[in-house]
């Protein structure tokens, strides 16, 4: 397990806080969609779907549409997830 100190946490946080903002202002919106997240990780729309129906996957329902906010999934992709943790071994 690795130790982290405060200075790394903050340059963490640093990351986390600019990578959303880059998003952000790409899509011009704070919430994504499936096609939002194919452009940005490059997975096929059956893969992209799995995922947000998977547990561990920070998706909100609104309506009939899932979506998930650019920090949750800024934060997401920033944890350690293993590869049994993504649909079809993505």
């Amino acid at each position: 397990m690795k130790r982290y100190n405060k200075e790394t946490e903050l340059k963490v946080e640093q990351l986390i806080a600019d990578e959303v903002k880059r998003l952000s202002q790409q899509f011009g919106k704070s919430f994504l969609d499936c096609d939002d997240i194919i452009k940005i990780t490059g997975l096929g729309r059956d893969n992209v779907r799995a995922l947000m129906r998977s547990r561990r996957f920070p998706v909100t329902t609104v309506g009939k549409r899932q979506v998930v906010s650019i920090l949750n999934f800024v934060a997401w992709q920033m944890n350690d997830h293993s590869a049994e943790d993504l649909p079809y071994g993505a």
